[in-house]
């Protein structure tokens, strides 16, 4: 068995609160993870004493919740709030429970009241599932390891501990050990009961059962499985996730597709009966054929994206963009067999988009940069067809801070789509070009004269002159970056301004919806020609 290290923070809490006559556990999925051989993401404790009897022992803590939780400050970094900070910084908060039990779940979401348990097998029986159930006592790693009256201080830098499961009592009244051997996700008691409880342990039982398929090493597929009576009841209640809050099936989600499987945990999510309820606007693709340019139907086209985004450990925001991208084709698919076609549907989709993220609460910055992707991942470019002028336009559209990510998106949609070549020649080429042109203006923030100046040479108010002149030279410096110089600004500036508001305004609005070479001309008739527009 390999050797599992518990942090330092974790065994001063503990023989803090053994030393003061109380039990200590860690419990949940750190426990679950060291029997599996895996580096636990989360340490968590639970004990017999009240959080009263706790904040007396720990004066540094934290305390402002009903369910009995509270945060021991092991560091003086900021205090960490989600499981994701938790696992990328040291242990800057270990989280101590008071043993509970939990009332009835009327919303199907939180317990009516909590009441205090008197043993840790009372407070495992209110878990979600068997392999979560077990608890480690920490009690006896004191006293095997004969440190039991130390204090905090003798414990020292390096005094975390390497333990071997031989050697700790391991509570386990629900046979989790047994279901992890057998690789089988199960419910503590009645699977009904525990969904009705809380029924975003439909979706974690998906998640759990997808993530623990690997290795402890993260190898191959090694047969994980919803027990059937768990699996009936996930199908049974999957109209229960309705009553869940948005942000609560976000936090959800965005975990399912962090996982190493995201995409066979989105196919058995829909297997299962349950992502009708979570993105519905997903299922529309399912055996919607493509065109000749595609192997696979717009279902599996979008998993088959989302899984290359996996495997090259994308970043989440690239993840639901490939998994998102044709989300719109459905809806704008015209014709069919090898010749339909799917105009506008990068427009369709982001606006689709924008309703999924919208209605899962996703934070804003993550919200508006997937929307961004999708909106824009259907770019044309073909060597010696798009000039500098074009790349500048595209810039300009895009942003270049989202180059990056938009390559990556379009990695995931070609792989997702049959092709053997990630990234073409073509690609390659664009990449040069936005090099060659990336210090070229784009916007009017990099012109060499600004409002100020307009106003200045043409005597004028703040108006709406202004921007549609800065609108119009804007336009000029992309086709031609040597005229970003003040003095042929200027120059062009006393031009603009012999004209009238309403011919300047027609010019600003010509320039505006100019078609940028991506977008125009030869590469609209190109679009026609792929099936791609």
């Amino acid at each position: 068995m390999n050797k599992i290290e518990i942090p330092k923070e974790i065994t001063i809490v503990a023989n803090k609160l053994v030393d003061s006559g109380y039990s200590a556990y860690l419990v949940g999925g750190c426990v679950r993870d060291i029997l599996m051989n895996r580096d636990p993401q989360d340490w968590d404790i639970a004990t017999n004493a009240k959080p009263e009897e706790i904040q007396k022992i720990f004066p540094d803590s934290v305390y402002e919740n009903q369910f009995g939780t509270v945060g021991i400050k092991t560091t003086d970094h900021r205090l960490q709030t989600t499981a994701v900070d938790r696992s990328l910084s040291t242990v800057d908060i270990v989280e101590i429970t008071t043993f509970r039990l939990e009332g009835r779940y009327t919303d199907k979401r939180h317990p009516d009241e909590i009441k205090f348990a008197k043993t840790i097998e009372e407070d495992l029986g209110r878990r979600d599932f068997t392999i979560n159930a077990m608890a480690l006592d920490l009690g006896i790693m004191n006293k095997e390891l004969g440190i039991k009256n130390k204090k905090e201080k003798d414990v020292g830098e390096d005094s975390s501990f390497i333990i071997h499961n031989s050697k700790f009592r391991i509570i386990d009244p629900f046979a989790g050990q047994s279901d992890l051997e057998n690789k089988i996700i199960r419910t503590v008691g009645n699977p009904e009961e525990r969904f009705n409880e809380d029924a975003l342990r439909l979706m974690r039982a998906v998640r759990f059962a997808v993530q623990l398929d690997f290795s402890a090493k993260g190898g191959p597929a090694s047969g994980w499985a919803i027990e059937k009576k768990t699996e009936d009841a996930v199908k049974k209640h999957a109209g229960l996730l309705k009553m869940i809050a948005g942000e609560r099936i976000r936090d959800e989600l965005i975990k399912i597709v962090m996982t190493e499987r995201a995409a066979k945990d989105i196919q058995s999510l829909e297997d299962l009966g349950l992502l009708q309820y979570i993105i519905p606007e997903l299922r529309e693709g399912i055996g919607v054929g493509q065109n000749k340019h595609h192997i696979y139907n717009v279902w599996e086209h979008n998993l088959r994206a989302l899984d290359y985004a996996v495997k090259k450990n994308y970043s989440v925001e690239i993840r639901f963009a490939a998994l998102l991208h044709d989300v719109g084709k459905p809806r704008t698919k015209a014709g069919d067999g090898p010749d339909s076609t799917f105009y506008n549907h990068e427009v369709v989709g982001a606006k689709m988009t924008a309703g999924i993220l919208d209605r899962l609460h996703f934070p804003k910055e993550l919200r508006d940069k997937v929307i961004h992707l999708v909106r824009y991942h259907l770019f044309y470019y073909n060597v010696g067809e798009v000039t500098e002028a074009g790349v500048r336009r595209f810039l300009r559209r895009v942003g270049p801070e989202n180059i990056d990510d938009l390559l990556k998106v379009r990695e995931a949609d070609r792989i997702g789509s049959g092709v053997p070549k990630a990234f073409p020649y073509k690609l390659r080429h664009l990449q040069f070009m936005i090099e060659k042109v990336k210090a070229d203006p784009i916007s009017p923030k990099m012109l060499k004269v600004n409002g100020e100046d307009v106003m200045k040479i043409l005597g004028i108010e703040p108006g709406p002159k202004v921007g549609y002149i800065l609108s119009v030279l804007l336009e000029e410096v992309l086709d031609d970056p040597e005229k970003n110089s003040k003095e042929k600004l200027e120059a062009e500036i006393k031009k603009l301004g012999n004209l009238d508001i309403q011919e300047l305004e027609k010019m600003a609005k010509g320039a505006r919806e100019k078609k940028e070479e991506f977008e125009g001309g030869v590469e609209e008739e190109m679009k026609k020609k792929y099936y791609v527009r």
